[in-house]
């Protein structure tokens, strides 16, 4: 049953990335599956509406009941209906990337993202997960969160491979960094990523749920408003862990 729905899914993303119509020949090609698997998975999506033959052998598209199945869904969710206002007003303040992540174990993912308006910006998409645990500053927020024993346990087994040269490279560094996040109550990357990118990253907490806030954008720009964009972050995501408190 996993095996399907990756496969279903796997034709959805397929689609938004090659951006044409696509044969039964092109999807097993592409995807490396058979062209009997093809078919069953394309059947069964033009029965309940999300594909449609462009003309006989013109190839496949997605119909966009797929777009406002999504859209009905992205309406109602209770996580964005409460965090959007005040994070594209946080966006449009500092005109800077401004996301969302839902952390989960050692994982987090984006649920939101507002873009700025500058052409020279950092793109993450929703649905990605964090890039980093260690190099990140969303990364560093999770680790931050953990208790005295998972924070342990990772950091006696993980391999903290350089992505930039200003990666940190030691437990004991990385330990160092956890606890000034969580004294001035942000955490930092600064160029730990990605050469010329900074980010910083405040956690927030719903009930027993731990979500993450994050400002990113080139290191040219963030460095001047770093402290102005940081005071920003804490407040909002104060304002956030607050509604929970009143729901």
């Amino acid at each position: 049953m996993s095996k399907i729905v990756d496969r279903t899914l796997d034709f959805l993303e397929l689609f938004a990335k090659e951006k044409r119509p696509l044969s039964l020949s092109d999807i097993a090609q592409l995807l490396s599956i058979p062209i009997s698997s093809c078919h069953d998975v394309v059947q069964a999506m033009q029965v309940r509406g999300y594909l449609y033959e462009i003309a006989p052998r013109a190839g496949y598209y997605p119909t966009l009941r797929l777009h406002a199945l999504g859209k009905e869904i992205g309406d109602n969710d209770p996580v964005l209906m409460r965090t959007e206002i005040l994070l594209r007003s946080l966006r449009d303040t500092l005109d800077e990337s401004v996301s969302l992540l839902k952390v989960s174990g050692l994982n987090a993912r984006y649920l939101l993202v507002f873009e700025p308006t500058h052409p020279l910006r950092i793109l993450v998409k929703v649905g990605d997960s964090v890039r980093s645990l260690y190099g990140t500053s969303a990364g560093k927020a999770l680790l931050a969160n953990l208790d005295d024993r998972a924070l342990g346990a990772f950091l006696a087994s993980a391999k903290l491979v350089p992505l930039t040269r200003n990666t940190i490279k030691s437990a004991t560094a990385l330990r160092r960094d956890l606890d000034l996040g969580r004294k001035r109550g942000w955490y930092l990357n600064r160029e730990e990523s990605l050469d010329g990118v900074t980010t910083i990253s405040v956690p927030f907490k719903w009930n027993t749920s731990v979500y993450i806030v994050t400002i990113a954008g080139p290191s040219s720009r963030m460095d001047q408003k770093l402290e102005i964009a940081a005071g920003l972050l804490i407040d909002v995501c104060h304002r956030l862990e607050m509604q929970s408190a009143v729901a």
